[in-house]
């Protein structure tokens, strides 16, 4: 048992320091994900060690201690996300907000056969924007009689190989375009919405590439950053959301948000965990809006599951542009810009092979 405990020490040791490596293997950014879960297995490892087994030899201290930084380093990044950290996205205080919208994201699942039972949730929650990611058209068949009747502005691309999206809004929408990227296969949605007193906000909503088995992450981070990017340079408010298969506290979302300058509400808040909806001990904060300090948080709360392996989430934000210099926003270093740009080519590059294998048939 001794023997055991200290290969795990060192597995989960090795689990939190892997994701330093700045490279877009799956392996390696596939530990980005559970930090807190590697952060608490390895405390339970390393109390149990210390208690039964440690002598305090000089060896046993360095091991414990190298342990306990592993530890710590997880906990860094996921600290921001409890309500110990300083909030980061600020409240508005206007007893009636009078430029205010509900947006509602959810990844329906494409296999998911429960129709209405999402239908009914969306009329329970009736947003003034819905973004739903992974439909096919058995979904687009199944919700747009209802839809279509109460939201008069959509965007619609459902696809049958889990990347589909579909854009429904009460709001007026313009400029609408629907967009690949990086990847012929995988759609990001542009539209400008206008707001009842006739401002406007730019919308961005996409669903990259996760990582997993043998699906490496170049093509994420360039699609996550090229919309950055092009949030930078809007001259209105810009707001995106979607399904960005990373977490919250991932060096990527990190460097999205200093190319873009967009607040993340959950930080000083919570995980808001959307995914797996399924495994109760395995949830992780996949489901995001980021939006610009131009807007001030009036609501941000995790729906009912409703089938699919995804919570849906809803935010309500209203437009407070006076106020917009109150809040701190993320900028990025030279460096950064560097990065950013290094991985947006590499992501291109990878993308271009993709797209060729695909048009091709390997």
């Amino acid at each position: 048992m001794e023997l055991t405990l200290i290969i795990l020490g060192f597995t989960f040791t090795l689990f939190s320091f892997l994701p330093f490596l700045k490279v877009p293997w799956w392996w390696v950014r596939v530990l980005d994900f559970p930090r807190l879960h590697v952060a608490v297995i390895l405390a339970a490892i390393l109390l149990a060690y210390s208690t039964r087994y440690a002598q305090w030899s000089a060896s046993e201290i360095g091991m414990l201690a190298l342990w306990a930084i592993a530890i710590l380093n997880e906990i860094r990044y996921v600290y921001h996300f409890t309500p110990l950290a300083r909030v980061e996205a600020l409240r508005s205080v206007k007893p009636k907000p009078a430029n205010a919208f509900t947006m509602m994201i959810a990844n329906v699942r494409m296999v998911n056969k429960k129709h209405k039972k999402f239908l009914k949730l969306v009329l329970k929650e009736h947003p003034d924007i819905l973004v739903m990611n992974e439909p096919d058209e058995a979904w687009h068949e199944s919700v747009r009689h209802e839809l279509d009747k109460r939201y008069p502005y959509s965007i619609k691309k459902p696809l049958d190989n889990t990347y589909g999206m579909m854009l429904f809004s009460k709001l007026k929408l313009s400029n609408s375009e629907i967009r690949f990227l990086v990847e012929d296969e995988i759609p990001s949605f542009y539209t400008v919405v206008e707001l009842p007193s006739g401002e406007k906000f730019d919308l961005y909503t996409v669903h990259p590439q996760p990582p997993r088995l043998m699906k490496d992450t170049e093509t994420r981070e360039a699609e996550l950053l090229l919309v950055a990017k092009m949030v930078k340079k809007t001259r209105i408010p810009s707001v995106v959301a979607g399904d960005l298969n990373d977490v919250a506290w991932s060096r990527t979302t990190k460097l999205f948000k200093q190319i873009s300058g967009l607040l993340d509400p959950r930080v000083g808040r919570g995980f808001f965990n959307t995914y797996n909806a399924h495994i109760p001990l395995f949830r992780y904060p996949l489901d995001h809006v980021f939006y610009d300090p131009a807007f001030r948080l009036l609501r941000l709360h995790r729906l009912d599951k409703f089938g699919s392996d995804h919570f849906p989430i809803s935010i309500t934000l209203n437009y407070e542009p006076e106020r917009e210099e109150e809040q701190d926003v993320p900028v990025a270093k030279p460096e950064d810009h560097q990065e950013a740009n290094e991985l947006i080519q590499e992501g291109l590059e990878k993308g271009e092979e993709l797209n060729h294998e695909k048009k091709s048939g390997k």
